[in-house]
């Protein structure tokens, strides 16, 4: 590990120590995952409680992984559900919708985390998270949520590089955010499209996709890739087994997105509105 990497880590490392208590919010992610494990090795068993929200917006294979690495590590590990189809305000998929539910969300922990005697909570937003249209971060420094990473100025790639030191197994993970960030604003967003999404992403899992996000567009499904997987979709076997299993879960059109994977696409809209 280089001296920067080293440095960046001792002040994280620092950071929790000061907090003497954390909760901290888990969703099995790459980057919180390492800012469990960085606390786990600073601070007491009992200073230390892992708070995960599930919702329809979160993949069970994600909540899954979130319990199996805390009961490996003997990690205090609450699983806290979340009705988040019942708020109204959030299934209108408005453009401030990550806003709306990071409040609803951090709302319910941070009172879990109160009750409990935790005074701290925070979260794994990285340094760039601050680089796209993040309504969420709002939410976040209303309710004073800390996030050590982006504080202690920590890259994805720094968190990645770390973990892979590490040994976590999470260092080559890919990017997941939570399933309504498939949805075009102003959609609005049901079970049903829910569990499509999630059922088409698991399909291209399956088939030896790592990187990528399956977008919905009333019933057009878009396909984000590398641009390196071009030619493994268009292979004959594979994309008529997408095709036809897309259909199959509801989908009337599939199609490829030829700019490839990128986060955050479904903000390149509201960019050009703010510009106009």
């Amino acid at each position: 590990m280089n001296k920067d990497l080293e440095q960046k880590l001792a002040d994280l490392k620092c950071y929790l120590k000061n907090l003497e208590s954390v909760a901290i919010a888990f969703s099995g992610g790459v980057d919180s995952t390492f800012l469990v494990a960085v606390a786990k090795e600073v601070l007491p068993s009992n200073k230390l409680l892992v708070l995960t929200a599930i919702s329809d917006f979160f993949p069970l294979r994600e909540m899954d992984e979130a319990k199996e690495f805390c009961a490996n590590r003997k990690i205090n590990h609450i699983i806290v559900p979340i009705d988040i189809l019942h708020n109204d305000a959030v299934v209108k998929n408005p453009a401030n919708r990550c806003y709306l539910c990071k409040s609803a969300i951090f709302t319910q922990l941070k009172k879990i985390a109160l009750d409990k005697g935790f005074e701290h909570i925070v979260e794994g937003s990285n340094l760039d998270d601050m680089g796209d249209y993040r309504p969420g971060l709002q939410a976040l420094s209303e309710q004073n949520i800390k996030s050590p990473l982006r504080d202690c100025n920590l890259s994805k790639q720094d968190i990645r590089d770390i973990s892979k030191e590490m040994g976590l197994p999470t260092w080559d993970k890919p990017s997941f955010a939570c399933l309504a960030s498939r949805f075009v604003y102003g959609e609005t967003i049901t079970k049903e499209k829910l569990m499509m999404v999630d059922k088409a992403e698991q399909l291209l899992l399956n088939l030896g996709f790592r990187q990528f996000r399956v977008r919905i567009h009333g019933n057009l499904a878009r396909i984000e890739i590398l641009p390196e997987d071009f030619a493994k979709i268009m292979v004959d076997n594979v994309r008529q087994k997408i095709n036809n299993e897309f259909t199959e879960m509801g989908f009337a059109y599939t199609t490829l997105d030829l700019k490839g994977y990128r986060t955050g696409s479904m903000n390149e809209t509201l960019k050009k509105t703010r510009t106009i």
